[in-house]
């Protein structure tokens, strides 16, 4: 019996084989079987995460972005700068950022070069999470940018302004002679002529502006921001920074372009995304589209894009100019020399040129903001050749150049900023004591009427406001200040096509009104649309005068290159 316990233990019954493997196999299968439900429920929560991330963001998020500024939100106090907006970048294209004054568009360019630090959002280069907490990030990750108000440094030369914070050193000394020679290259290939041994304090603003881009071009970055870079340059200099974008874009750079000139952005950009009043509106391709709808996505309204006028009725002279000549800070000889024109009553004159020609150093000369050195000037038949800008001011409304050095206090509020030459009115002031209230409701009038916007309205200081709609509180002052004569120097430069609109049909009523207007503009659009007689200014001298209905844009070009001329000047009025 043993035996045969033995013999069973040694060699089991079939019957005994067949449970045990059968319940090894089973409970196998059973392992396969869940394992296999688990990797494949795995799978699918990947698969609908993704597609969840896809579809509720509304991205692509591909290798084939350079940089993406997803769901990027900043608020400053009162106002919502930039709310929720996504931006992707492709890697070689030229993407335009359009928007109203104040739509958000600097302020996103901002955050992406590391000035402000967003609220909420990311910003990713190449497909990977990046920190920019400032500009030596920006530069580091091969971001560069152009900005809107320069950052240049008066007193330094254009080469040292170029080559600071990018300096070339051999034991400890700079190597400025390779730096030069670096920047010459930069200057003659993309023909961004400057001196460079100039201060920047002398040169004019488009000038500054060149500056500003081979500042961008010597770092070598390879993602470019360009914030308004056309804004101050002539047609044949804006055709060149054009042809510029499109061969860094070729080379593999890739470009974001903000801009309110639509006609540019037609000719240049691959894609257009569209901001207003902090948000995003969308993205179109500009093969797309036409200007007119973009515009309308811009403002929200179908925009007027020519200039709308009857004939002008000229009455008596108002502006007499008589051989006026101003010293040139930057050479012995003078930078206007003997021009001589009127400006009458119900007309819009408009002194065209390249910039650099003496129309800067005419219009300090002709508002007192330097002394002239010959000539006379002469409005409503009082000679205010020797007046202060204070006492020329009882005369002209001065809408400046230079909206910085010339036009605002930045750190002063809005209201005070829409009454510095009114002030001392009984309107404003009683027994030395300014009327807050009376300022504050004047204010308050002026931006409803021109559309100032800002986050704390009156009180917001002027600093914090976007170029744009300190453009708008300068002429907005001036309009309204009711002067004879209106001596308006780039009045829509930086505006959006609304407020150029609006700024247009003002300049147009004041001249109906029987004001007499001298335009200066680099803008030849501009120049013939809204003019009613054109003088040319060529090495600061009037070498033409002509009429805007029988002329072409291309014999303005002979004229303001100096390749054509005629002797009879500005004299005709």
């Amino acid at each position: 019996m043993l035996a045969s316990m033995r013999q069973t233990k040694r060699y089991p019954s079939e019957t005994t084989i067949f449970t045990e493997n059968s319940r090894g196999n089973w409970y196998g299968t059973l392992q396969l079987f869940v394992g296999t439900i688990i990797i494949g429920s795995v799978i699918m929560a990947i698969v609908w995460l993704r597609k969840e991330r896809k579809v509720g963001d509304g991205m692509d998020h591909g290798q084939d972005y350079v940089i993406e500024m997803l769901h990027i939100t900043k608020e400053f106090p009162g106002i919502k700068a930039n709310d929720d907006i996504t931006l992707q970048l492709k890697r070689g294209e030229i993407h335009a950022l359009l928007g109203e004054n104040g739509a958000g568009k600097s302020t996103l360019m901002s955050i992406l070069f590391g000035m402000y630090q967003p609220d909420a959002g990311e910003i990713r280069k190449n497909g990977e999470v990046v920190s920019i907490k400032d500009p030596n990030d920006a530069t580091a990750l091969g971001i560069g940018m152009v900005h809107q108000h320069f950052k240049l440094i008066d007193v330094f030369t254009v080469l040292d302004n170029i080559i600071l914070g990018a300096e070339d050193t051999k034991l400890g000394f700079l190597k400025k002679k390779e730096a030069r020679a670096k920047v010459l290259d930069l200057s003659q290939r993309y023909g961004l002529k400057v001196d460079l041994d100039a201060k920047v304090e002398n040169i004019t603003v488009g000038m500054q502006q060149r500056v500003e881009i081979l500042k961008m071009l010597y770092r070598e970055n390879e993602i470019l921001i360009f914030d308004e870079p056309t804004a101050v340059l002539t047609p044949q200099e804006i055709d060149e920074l054009m042809k510029i974008m499109k061969n860094l874009a070729a080379e593999g750079k890739s470009i974001l372009f903000i801009s309110h000139k639509l006609n540019e952005i037609m000719a240049v950009a691959d894609r257009v995304t569209v901001l207003r009043k902090g948000q995003c509106i969308g993205t179109v391709e500009t093969k797309d589209t036409n200007q007119q709808a973009l515009s309308n996505m811009m403002v929200g309204r179908p925009v007027q894009l020519e200039v709308v006028k009857s004939e002008a009725k000229p009455g008596d002279v108002v502006l007499a100019v008589k051989d006026l000549c101003v010293h040139s800070k930057l050479h012995k000889k003078d930078a206007v020399h003997n021009v001589t024109f009127n400006v009458r009553a119900g007309e819009i004159v408009c002194i065209a040129g390249i910039d650099g020609n003496g129309q800067t150093e005419f219009i300090h000369g002709l508002t007192g903001l330097d002394k002239s050195s010959g000539g006379s000037i002469t409005v409503c038949g009082h000679d205010i050749s020797h007046y202060s800008i204070h006492h020329r001011g009882e005369y002209i409304s001065h809408i400046p150049e230079d909206r910085h050095k010339h036009g605002l206090v930045l750190d002063f509020t809005l209201e005070q900023n829409l009454v510095l030459q009114r002030y001392k009115e009984p309107q404003f002031e009683k027994g030395g004591f300014i009327k807050r209230d009376s300022v504050r409701s004047y204010a308050q009038q002026l931006i409803e009427k021109f559309d100032v916007r800002s986050g704390q309205g009156p009180i917001t200081v002027v600093r914090s406001m976007s170029g744009g709609n300190q453009q708008k509180a300068i002429i907005a002052r001036e309009l309204d200040r009711d002067k004879p004569l209106i001596v308006a120097v780039q009045p829509t430069r930086g505006l959006d096509v609304g407020a150029i609109e609006y700024i247009h049909s003002q300049l147009v009523a004041e001249r109906d009104r029987g004001k007499a207007v001298l335009l200066v503009s680099l803008e030849l659009d501009e120049v013939m649309s809204l003019s009613d007689r054109i003088l040319v200014m060529y090495e600061g001298e009037i070498v033409g005068q002509l009429d805007p209905k029988k002329t072409t844009v291309s014999e303005l070009g002979l004229y303001m290159s100096g390749a054509k001329r005629d002797n009879k000047g500005g004299d005709e009025a």
